[in-house]
């Protein structure tokens, strides 16, 4: 299925979303090798860009196969968002999308991110002046609401659209929830009646089955992949699979987890250096690993290790493992 999104032509409907601590290049360029098309950095906060943060900078690094890609901005404050947009410009990003989804107290009590939902129309005036500045098409991360009493995401889908905006992204829960419970898909569907522009549904996009649920129930034109990716790049794969055959693929087999997970942590070393990437594939080791038996040991063994060679040796002791068709199939 093709996605359009103001100039930007795509292949696929399935976008890996940006997760802060996570997408980095490494992870694109690993989850772009199983059928990943479009894939975001993490999330870039105005004020950082703005100051010209080293940190910052280094997140937006790409290269030659890292297309196309998309760039996340969070902000609240005018003068902060125009600085860090003639920034932005500067580099070949394909797609600009503005937060207003992320729950995280550290975000919202600064009035960013899902805080942007209580005001509307200040939302509205930002989405205006990012469009005004952006040389790529303009999207919206949203969610259903600030809690179970304000569902308002297709009011500020209409204000989103109003203002420029080429594409809606919407998590089906609140703010208050976070990540717990389900997503409602319900609020999707609204969102997706109340514009005439691509609506994106995220959330429990785990498997073949629950993308093929979610876009059956809400009618949204592509879903976004998170959490869902954390140690399976496999899943763009599984899901594309699913979506055209209605049949789900086996997990893939030992000697292809073992050599994904060192292709990963190569591309780590080769990134960050040696000491900070083996500090950072640690996490995705984890999260390869998870359901594996007898493996606590082999976790514990890696938090202390340091070079690339010791944790390829412990790679190497992963004991073989059957999966089910798919760790998280079932459909609710």
């Amino acid at each position: 299925m093709t996605l359009k999104i103001g100039n930007l032509k795509l292949h696929s409907n399935l976008i890996l979303a940006p997760m802060s601590g996570i997408t980095d290049l490494p992870f694109r360029l690993i989850n772009r090798k199983f059928g990943c098309e479009l894939a975001f950095i993490e999330m870039i906060n105005a004020r950082c860009l703005g100051h010209k943060s080293k940190k910052t900078f280094q997140m937006m690094a790409t290269d030659k196969l890292d297309k196309p890609l998309g760039v996340q901005l969070l902000g609240c404050e005018p003068q902060y968002i125009e600085r860090a947009m003639d920034i932005l410009n500067k580099y070949k990003f394909d797609i600009l999308d503005f937060n207003a989804a992320c729950p995280e107290r550290k975000v919202t009590r600064r009035g960013e991110g899902a805080s942007l939902l209580k005001e509307p129309a200040k939302l509205q005036k930002l989405l205006k002046l990012v469009v005004e500045h952006a040389k790529t098409p303009v999207t919206v991360k949203i969610r259903t609401g600030w809690d179970k009493r304000s569902f308002n995401a297709a009011e500020v889908a209409q204000l989103a659209e109003d203002a420029g905006v080429r594409a809606i992204f919407i998590h089906g829960r609140t703010k208050q929830q976070l990540y717990s419970g389900c997503a409602d898909y319900s609020v999707i569907s609204r969102v997706k009646k109340a514009v005439k522009i691509p609506v994106v549904g995220s959330g429990d996009i785990f498997s073949g089955p629950l993308a093929q649920k979610m876009l059956d129930e809400t009618g949204c034109d592509a879903v976004l992949i998170a959490r869902g990716a954390l140690g399976n790049p496999w899943i763009f794969a599984q899901i594309k699979h699913y979506l055209k055959t209605g049949k789900e693929l086996f997990a893939p087999e030992m000697p292809e987890i073992i050599k994904t997970m060192k292709e990963h942590l190569a591309l780590c070393v080769d990134f960050f250096g040696e000491k900070f990437g083996v500090i950072i594939f640690r996490k995705f080791f984890g999260w390869y690993t998870k359901g594996f038996r007898k493996i606590r040991k082999l976790r514990e063994k890696v938090t202390y290790l340091k070079t690339q060679n010791e944790v390829e040796a412990i790679i190497d002791q992963i004991l073989p493992v059957r999966y089910p068709r798919s760790a998280a199939s079932s459909v609710k």
